[in-house]
């Protein structure tokens, strides 16, 4: 695959740590020290929640804020993810229903919300996770990345960069997409899940190698199982021998 000009794209790894908040300091320190002993660099992402389940307010946590102003000036880029991480809606049609059910536990916050409550609860995440970090985020990504035609439109009219979801990387300006292919995450609620995500992660790594852009996401309930963090670092460890760690904003030059 060949890019415009007729070279190859740049080899790239993305790597991101979902649900950063005050209520899980400890694991987020564990993921990101893992991540950097890895990628040798601060070259991750941080995925922000405002105020995870209304029972952490970033707002009022003077010191996660300072950590988070740390990692961000040492190089980490900070994504505003959603506002709560919960999901109160009533789905109406099977798609939806389904979604909300069965692609994760009652955290698809953007995914039945209209226009306009999807646009304010992303200004005012914006606000609060800018506030703390003293620079521009780096977009938006909706939690369990799910998002509905409200949260869509109001992405547009909020005017952030990047945003992406379980298959692809785009710009809500234009709609353009930069990158494409799946998210390799890890999920720790279950057995069966656990079983299924290192599965997936280790086909991964054979499916995955002829894709320009590698993405892997993990959750800070990944960071207390043996199992998962193995996974992790063999997924990395796999990745990292021909391609570079990079940033989100690398795919739109800059």
């Amino acid at each position: 695959m060949r890019n415009s000009s007729g070279a190859k794209p740049p080899r790239r790894l993305l790597a991101s740590i979902h649900d950063v908040s005050p209520l899980f300091e400890a694991a987020i320190d564990r993921l990101s020290d893992r991540l950097q002993g890895h990628l040798g660099t601060a070259r991750f992402a941080m995925l922000v929640v405002p105020d995870f389940w209304d029972q952490a307010p970033l707002s009022r946590a003077p010191g996660f804020r300072a950590r988070l102003r740390s990692w961000a000036e040492y190089g980490v880029e900070m994504f505003v993810h959603g506002w709560n991480h919960r999901d109160d809606q009533v789905h109406s049609g099977r798609w939806a229903s389904f979604k909300a059910r069965r692609m994760t536990a009652g955290e698809g916050e953007f995914l039945g919300l209209g226009r306009e409550e999807a646009g304010r609860r992303m200004r005012e995440g914006r606000a609060i996770v800018e506030d703390a970090i003293g620079c521009p985020v780096a977009g938006f990504i909706a939690p369990a990345w799910l998002y509905g035609e409200g949260a869509r439109r109001a992405l547009a009219d909020h005017d952030f960069a990047l945003a992406e979801d379980h298959l692809r990387i785009w710009r809500p300006s234009d709609g353009a997409i930069l990158s494409r292919g799946p998210v390799v995450t890890w999920a720790s609620r279950s057995r069966i899940r656990k079983a299924c995500s290192i599965g997936f992660a280790g086909v991964s790594r054979r499916l995955l190698r002829s894709i320009p852009v590698v993405r892997l996401a993990v959750h800070p309930a990944d960071a207390g199982s043996p199992a998962l963090m193995a996974s992790l670092d063999a997924t990395v460890s796999a990745f990292r021998t021909d391609r570079e760690p990079a940033r989100y904003r690398d795919l739109m030059g800059t």
